[in-house]
Parts: structure tokens; sequence; C-alpha cells
């Protein structure tokens, strides 16, 4: 029941209510600033003149979203016109004419740069195509000779890409996406959630598969409430927005290490939301849910209906992985079940104890053994060239070149300071071997290409640097922490260029 005097809402059945923005909230599965975004658009109001947003990043957004969808449609035309490769969609990938525009499937041609140039044509800017993710690294288009499938939010707003490659290239990638951008964050992004999240409020369950074009196959086969994740790997983020539609949510994951792997994530993670998580595997021989739906649709339909709790299946597994006859493969499967089942919400003390039993019994020890059992974790083996707490980074052969030429030649560079900690001694050296005999013009040209490298290199580093703490703040769920370091990230884009 509507009150449009009131503004307010109220569904009997389920007992909920609210106003216009809880609303779309509940119908949309979508937070309260993307419901204010949706409807603040549809009433043609700024919502900028509301907000704390730089008037001309809001701006600068609106014509990434323009860009983008023109894009898409242009990628959808040249599919059009394009017969060998719409034989490709529609027969040696078997999709149909609605499936095709459902996800609206298109071709990006093989010519450097035919989107730059349609965009140019159009009135975008170099800057916004780039911040659009559509160019590379050289200035042409980024997706060439591909089928590309546009990368949405949950409204339905086109973000970013996938694309496919047609013809065999050994040097080239299978798949090429958009880079990460002001509007696209693969911590975030959901695949197909635009186009599933009304079945999953129908139907009450989401299933989670490992790839774009697993959840192509699988809404053409009827299973409409599939999504996919970016590769096999979940964050907090990710398991929210699920939160927001339902609390069943069914991984279609690899049995591999890696599906394992995943697999644990999203437990440790899971309890924290009060999810259901629960397993698909039976894909009668065939190695993912796209394969299966193109041996027989019905048989991935059935799948999804025959699901396993996600603990049992990661207990199953490491019975297979540890050998429990020998001292240490015991050892090493007790303390990997004993660290899932710690992952339990403490709260839930019936869903502990079935585990517990169920593991004591598997072992042939008391219950009380158990759970008296410390998790022994082992030391993370640290990786080649990173630098920890108490030792240096290695530095570049580049850097220590120029620091030799600066400290001990007569070249000055005005945008170059010296990293700390460089042996003076080490710099001499190298000086006298590489560059004493040159002379001043020898010199400085060597600094100068030398300074570029240099200069290149840091902006890797430093870019590396705030991936990697964006993705331990989106682990931890600190969104305000995320978009000031993603705002960090736009400048240093923005510097680059």
């Amino acid at each position: 029941m509507v009150s449009p005097d009131k503004g307010i809402w109220h569904d009997f059945s389920s007992n909920k209510g609210g106003d216009i923005f809880t609303f779309v909230m509940e119908m949309e599965g979508c937070t309260f600033r993307e419901a204010l975004e949706k409807l603040a658009q549809q009433a043609g109001v700024e919502l900028k003149r509301y907000s704390g947003d730089d008037k001309k990043q809001a701006e600068h957004k609106a014509r990434l979203y323009e860009a983008l969808e023109l894009a898409t449609k242009y990628y959808q035309f040249c599919l059009t016109k394009n017969k060998s490769v719409m034989q490709y969609v529609f027969y040696k990938r078997n999709l149909n004419k609605k499936t095709v525009e459902k996800f609206r499937v298109g071709y990006a041609p093989k010519s450097g740069r035919a989107l730059v140039d349609f965009l140019t044509k159009r009135g975008f800017t170099k800057g916004e195509i780039e911040d659009a993710g559509l160019v590379n690294r050289f200035g042409g288009d980024l997706f060439k000779g591909r089928m590309t499938v546009p990368l949405m939010d949950i409204s339905g707003r086109v973000i970013g890409f996938t694309a496919r490659i047609i013809a065999p290239d050994e040097n080239s990638p299978k798949y090429l996406n958009t880079p990460e951008t002001l509007l696209y964050n693969k911590g975030r992004h959901i695949f197909g959630l635009s186009q599933a999240k009304d079945a999953i409020r129908r139907s009450e369950f989401v299933v989670v598969v490992e790839g774009n074009m697993d959840v192509i196959s699988s809404h053409q086969a009827g299973v409409c409430e599939a999504v996919a994740t970016a590769g096999t790997a979940m964050t907090e983020m990710h398991l929210k927005s699920f939160a927001r539609m339902t609390n069943d949510i069914r991984l279609a994951y690899d049995g591999d290490e890696a599906g394992v792997r995943a697999a644990e994530r999203a437990i440790s993670m899971a309890s924290k939301f009060g999810i259901y998580l629960s397993v698909i595997d039976d894909y009668h021989g065939c190695k993912d849910a796209d394969e299966l739906i193109q041996k027989d649709a019905a048989l991935w339909r059935k799948a999804t209906e025959s699901y396993r709790p996600a603990l049992e299946w990661l207990l199953e597994k490491y019975e297979g992985k540890y050998n429990l006859r020998t001292e240490k493969g015991f050892q090493e499967y007790t303390n990997e079940a004993k660290r899932l089942i710690d992952e339990i919400d403490s709260e839930d003390t019936v869903l502990r104890e079935k585990y517990e039993r169920i593991v004591s019994e598997r072992l042939g020890i008391s219950l009380e053994a158990f759970r008296a059992k410390k998790v022994v974790t082992p030391e993370k083996k640290l990786k080649k060239n990173v630098a920890v707490k108490g030792e240096k980074a290695e530095i570049s052969r580049a850097e220590k070149n120029l620091a030799a030429l600066v400290k001990n030649g007569p070249v000055a560079l005005d945008d170059y300071e010296p990293l700390g900690g460089l042996d003076d001694d080490e710099l001499a050296l190298i000086f006298d071997e590489l560059y004493a005999k040159m002379d001043a013009a020898q010199q400085k040209h060597e600094a100068e290409n030398l300074l570029r490298k240099v200069m290149a290199e840091r902006e890797v580093a430093e870019r590396r640097a705030l991936e990697e703490q964006i993705r331990i703040a989106e682990e931890s769920g600190d969104d305000e922490l995320v978009g000031e370091l993603m705002a960090k990230m736009n400048t240093l884009i923005k510097k680059k260029r």
C-alpha cells in the first residue's frame, strides 16, 4: 500500500515499509546513496548541490557515463555489420538474440583508433576517453578485434567493458578488462547483477559463478540468478551487496586449489553478515558452468538446486588433500578443520557444535579434545623483492645509476631527489665504471634518459602501493578510506597523463 500524501509505503506480506528511499533500496538492492542518486536523476535534481561532492568531479563522472554508454552502442552497431563476428557470437558461443540484447554484446573493430575517433567526433576529449578506461598506453583503442560485453552497475549504467578475443592469438590475453577508473572498481563490481537482481529477489538466492561467460550462458539457460565477481576473488563489499537481496549464496567454483581458497575466504567473511553459504559442484564431468550448459542446459539448472553447505564441502576437500593415516596429515587436517570452524559466528553455537562433532567423529577423538586444539598458523613465506618491516626494498639499477651521475658528476636535475639509504662508495664505483669517461654533454643526455625511466618506475611503485592499500581497505569494509585512496589514485592517473 502506498500513501502519496504521506510519502510512505508498507508491504503487509513482509511487514516492511518506509519512504521512497527505502522502497528503491528494497527493490533495487542498493545503498541509500545509490537510491538517492537514482531518484535525483529521475527527478532532474542537481544532487551535487546538496552534497559535499566536488562539482567538477560530478560533472566529469557524468561525462564518463555518457562516453561509456555511447561506446556500448557503437560496439553493438559494429557487431551487426560484421557477419563473421556475428557467426562467432551466435553459433560458436551459442548465444541467442535475446541474450545478446540483454547483455548488450558488441564488437570492437580491429582498427587501432576506431572508437577513439568516433568519440572524439562526438565531442569527448582525450582525457575523458582515457579516464573512461577506453584507451591503451599509446592513446589508441584498448579493445580491438574482440567481442565486448559492458560492465554495469546495479542500476544498469555502463562503467566499463570485458572483451574476449575472437581469433586465437598467443600474444594477447583471452580476456581484457577495463582498468580501474573513477567509475569501475573490481573489488565492488558484480558482473550481471543489474540483469539478475529481479530473479534473485523472486528466488531468494544468488548463484556466484567464476566467469562472465558463465553468467551469460546461465541466464540464457534459465538460471537468471547467476552473477560473477572478479575471477574467484570475493570481497566484503560483494557480500554486502548480496546480503541486501538474499542471505542464500550458492558458489559455483571449481574444486581446484584456487576454488578451495576462494570458498575459504568467502566462509570467513560470510559469517559476519548472517549469510548461508553453499557450493554447487556437480558439473557432470564438465570443467565449469558454461561447458555444462553447452552440453545440457537442464543439467545446469538441476545442479543449481543440488547444493551442499560450503563448510561440509571444504571439509571433504581437506580429507582428500591430507592423508589422515599419517601423523603429519592428521595434524594438518585437524589444524585446517579447526581454523575453518573457528570462523563460524561464535553466537551460532548449534552450527559450530554440528561441525565440531563431524570432525571429531571422523578423526576418532573426543569433542573436548578437538575444541581444545590450538590452531597453528604457519609463517608466511616472504615474496621475493617485496619490502617488509626491517628490510630495505630492492633499489633498481636505474635508480643507482642516476644517483651515481648526480652525486659524482656535474649533472644537476631539479626534478630528482636520490633515494635514502644509497651507499656512497657503491655510487662512486658505478660512476667510475660507467660514466667517468663521458663528457658533460653525454652525461647529461644519459641522466635525462635515466630520469624518465626512474620516474616511470616510481609511478608504478606508487600505484601498486595504492592498489594494495585500496585492497586492504576494501577487505576491512572501510568505504570512507577506500574513497580517499581512490581519489589519490585518480590524481595519480591524471598527473601521469
